[in-house]
C-alpha cells in the first residue's frame, strides 16, 4: 500500500526551502532536510495502522421516508495506543441529499469517535451502500494508509402518505359505521346480521325485526355489519404517461410538479391502509409494458408496509402501458370476484386504444374502478384567452386533450366502471370514499 502524504509533511517541505535559502548552500541544505524528512515520512508511513486493523463502522436507517430526515453515524475504534487521525469518505449518492459525504476525526487511544451526518433522500429506491473509502495517518501525522472497507448497507426511501391523516379519519368513522352507532344503508349480501338493539328516530323502518319486537314490547332494530375478507386490487399504471409532472391549483404546495405516477402511489397506500383496517385482503399489481412487481392480497397489518416497500423501487417506465397483460395477469392470478382499482391516466394515447378494448375482460368477473389526475395547469390554459398566436394554439391543445379525457371516461362509464378524475392531492380521498360506498352499498 503505496504512502499517501498528508498536508503536514506539505508544510513542513515549504518551510525546508524557506529555511534552505538563508543558510550558505541552499540546494545541499535542501536535499539534506528533504531526505530527512522523507526518511521520516517513511517511518511513519510504516507505524500508521494497516486500513483493515481500524474498526469502522456505519449506522443509518434501513427505511427512510421521502421527504423525512435519517441519520447516519460512522463509528471509528483506534487500535493503535496513540490518538489516530482518521478521514473517512462514504459511499454517500446525491439521491439521499447529504450535505456531505467525508469526515475527518482524532480517535483517541484505544478509544473511538463518532460523526454524523443528517440524510434528506430526493427520490425514492432502494441504495446500496458497499465500501468507504479509509485513510489513517501515522502517529507523526506526515503520510498514511488509505484503502477501501466494505460496509453494506441497505436504504430504502419509501414513497410519502400524504393522505394519511385524512385516510385514518374515514378509518375510524368507518369503523364506528361497522358498530352500529349510525346507521347504514344495506342492499345484497355484503352486509352480515350483528345484533339487536332498540329502535332509534334515526333508524330505517325497514331494519325493525318484529319478532323481537312483540317479544319486547318495544321498538327492536336489527344492526349489520359489512362483510369481512373481500378483496381489492389496486393495479398501478407505471408506463410513460405517469411520469409527467402534474402543477398544483393551489390547495396545498407539496402537490406541486410531482409525477402522477407518485399520486397513484399515495392512492394505493390509502386503500390498501383502508381496506386492511376494515377486514378486507389487499393486493397490488404495478405494471407498464409488462407486469412489473405483484403483491397477493393479504390482510395482515403488515399489508401496507409490503406494498410501500415494493413501490419504493418503481419508477416510471418510458413505454406504453400494456393493459390487456395486466389484466390478463390478474385475472390468471386472482379469478375470486374483487374490487379492481386501476391508476392510471385517462388522456394518454394508449387509454382508448388499449385501455377501453380491454376493459371487458374485467367486468366479466370483478368490480372496476379507474381513477386518475387531472392537471390543472391544462384546464387553466382551456379556459385562458388567448392574446398571441402561440396561446391560441395552446388553448386548442387544452381543449383537445380535454375533450379526449372525457371521451375515455364516457367509454369506461359505459362499460360499467366507477371512474374518477380528480384534482392533484384529491385522488387518494376520493378513492377512498368510493371504496366505502362501494362495501356500504353491497356492490361487491
Amino acid at each position: 500500500m503505496a504512502p499517501v502524504p498528508t498536508l503536514r509533511l506539505a508544510a513542513l517541505t515549504a518551510s525546508t526551502a524557506a529555511v534552505a535559502l538563508v543558510s550558505p548552500w541552499p540546494w545541499a541544505t535542501m536535499a539534506a532536510l528533504n531526505a530527512l524528512l522523507l526518511i521520516v515520512a517513511l517511518v511513519d508511513w510504516y507505524r500508521a495502522p494497516a486500513v483493515d486493523t481500524v474498526g469502522i463502522e456505519r449506522e443509518a436507517p434501513a427505511v427512510v421516508t421521502l421527504g423525512d430526515r435519517g441519520t447516519v453515524t460512522w463509528t471509528v475504534r483506534n487500535p493503535m495506543r496513540w490518538p489516530l487521525r482518521v478521514a473517512l469518505a462514504d459511499e454517500l449518492v446525491a439521491g439521499l441529499g447529504a450535505p456531505h459525504r467525508r469526515t475527518r476525526m482524532v480517535v483517541p487511544a484505544g478509544g473511538r469517535a463518532r460523526r454524523h451526518v443528517d440524510v434528506r433522500p430526493t427520490r425514492r429506491g432502494r441504495f446500496v451502500l458497499r465500501t468507504m473509502t479509509v485513510r489513517a495517518a501515522g502517529p507523526w501525522g506526515l503520510a498514511a494508509r488509505q484503502g477501501t472497507r466494505t460496509v453494506p448497507h441497505t436504504l430504502t426511501v419509501y414513497p410519502p402518505f400524504r393522505a394519511r391523516r385524512e385516510i385514518e379519519l374515514r378509518l375510524n368513522r368507518a369503523r364506528q359505521l361497522q358498530l352500529g352507532l349510525r346507521a347504514v344503508r344495506v342492499r345484497g349480501s355484503s352486509m352480515e346480521f350483528d345484533s339487536l338493539r332498540e329502535y332509534t328516530v334515526d333508524d330505517e323502518l325497514r331494519r325493525i325485526d318484529w319478532a323481537a319486537t312483540a317479544r319486547a314490547a318495544t321498538p327492536v332494530v336489527r344492526t349489520y355489519r359489512a362483510e369481512r375478507n373481500q378483496t381489492v386490487l389496486v393495479l398501478v399504471d407505471c408506463a410513460r404517461t405517469m411520469a409527467a409532472l402534474v402543477g398544483a391549483s393551489g390547495a396545498r404546495a407539496a402537490d406541486l410538479a410531482i409525477p402522477r405516477l407518485e399520486h397513484a402511489m399515495d392512492a394505493a397506500q390509502a386503500v390498501t391502509r383502508l381496506a386492511t383496517g376494515l377486514g378486507d385482503r389487499v393486493g397490488m399489481v404495478a405494471f407498464a409494458d409488462r407486469v412489473l412487481a405483484t403483491v397477493p392480497p393479504r390482510t395482515q397489518r403488515d399489508q401496507l408496509r409490503l406494498v410501500t416497500a415494493t413501490l419504493a423501487g418503481i419508477d416510471a417506465r418510458l413505454v406504453v402501458a400494456d393493459y390487456g397483460a395486466a389484466f390478463a395477469h390478474t385475472l390468471h392470478h386472482f379469478p375470486r370476484r374483487a374490487l379492481l382499482v386501476v391508476l392510471t391516466e385517462l388522456a394518454g394515447e394508449a387509454a382508448p386504444e388499449t385501455l377501453v378494448p380491454a376493459l371487458p375482460l374485467l367486468r366479466r368477473r370483478h368490480l372496476v374502478t379507474v381513477a386518475a389526475v387531472r392537471d390543472p395547469v391544462v384546464e387553466h390554459w382551456s379556459a385562458a384567452r388567448p392574446a398571441t398566436v402561440d396561446e391560441t394554439y395552446r388553448r386548442a391543445a387544452a381543449l383537445r386533450t380535454l375533450e379526449q379525457r372525457a371521451q375515455v371516461a364516457r367509454a369506461l362509464r359505459g362499460q360499467g366502471a366507477t371512474v374518477i378524475d380528480a384534482a392533484p392531492g384529491e385522488m387518494a380521498t376520493a378513492l377512498a370514499d368510493a371504496y366505502l360506498e362501494t362495501k356500504a352499498t353491497g356492490r361487491l
